[in-house]
């Protein structure tokens, strides 16, 4: 399968500290990535260079073409978007709105209706709730508003960071089953950051591994899984 992100060499910064020190890694074209590692290992850090949010050196490419010197609003052009944690919804403004901030990028009205409508059959409480402002919505009702901003974009890559935190199991369970779905369905590829490991490696088809901002293990994310030494040393379960 194609890579659709190819990321080789990838530094990143806050201020002069080094937080990432020449990680790679790919997503395949409709895949499913996560990348691993304890609390400071630089996953969060990943998504943010990647997304052009924090200074960052080394090559990233997106469907081959480079994008590591490009701003955020480019990469999000070029079809990169990013569900940050903390979920990022528009307090004050109504879920249907924040859904139509998604789609900022596209112009006929049309498109965006039907898109929207596609967002409220992957989530039926967002429809339920589409006058609602999104600040009195549940942690797991604005989770799925984030995400379904997020597909408006019409992205080939989606970013998620720590979907679950926070989160009740059973809303845990319905988020990752509707990403499932939508990685098939609209042939997103999605590179994921989660605390819950075993989730995340259900979900994924491939991962990687984060130490102290370098890459150190990747497979499959049943060899992942499946390898005990693995599990014990950097996995936790």
């Amino acid at each position: 399968m194609a890579a659709l992100l190819e990321v080789k060499n990838l530094e990143a910064f806050y201020g002069p500290t080094r937080v990432l020190k020449g990680i790679g890694f790919e997503v395949a074209e409709g895949g499913i990535t996560t990348l691993l590692g304890a609390n400071g290992a630089g996953k969060t850090s990943t998504l943010r260079a990647l997304s052009g949010l924090i200074r960052r050196t080394g090559e990233i490419r997106l469907a081959g073409q480079r994008i590591d010197g490009h701003s955020t609003e480019k990469i999000a052009a070029l079809g990169m978007a990013h569900v940050p944690d903390g979920r990022g919804t528009l307090v004050n403004m109504t879920v249907e709105e924040n859904l139509r901030v998604g789609a900022y990028l596209r112009r006929r009205k049309a498109e965006v209706d039907e898109s929207m409508e596609r967002m409220f059959g992957y989530f039926p409480r967002l429809r339920e709730r589409r006058q609602q402002q999104a600040g009195t919505l549940s942690g797991g009702e604005q989770q799925m508003l984030a995400i379904s901003r997020a597909l408006m974009q019409r992205p080939r890559l989606l970013l998620m960071d720590e979907p679950s935190f926070g989160l009740a199991p059973l809303i845990i369970r319905e988020i990752f089953d509707i990403m499932r779905v939508v990685n098939r369905q609209e042939g997103v590829g999605i590179l994921l950051v989660e605390q819950n490991v075993a989730r995340a490696l259900d979900l994924a088809d491939h991962a990687w591994l984060l130490e102290t901002g370098s890459t150190v293990i990747s497979g499959t994310a049943k060899q992942l899984r499946d390898d005990a030494q693995i599990r014990r040393s950097y996995l936790g379960f």
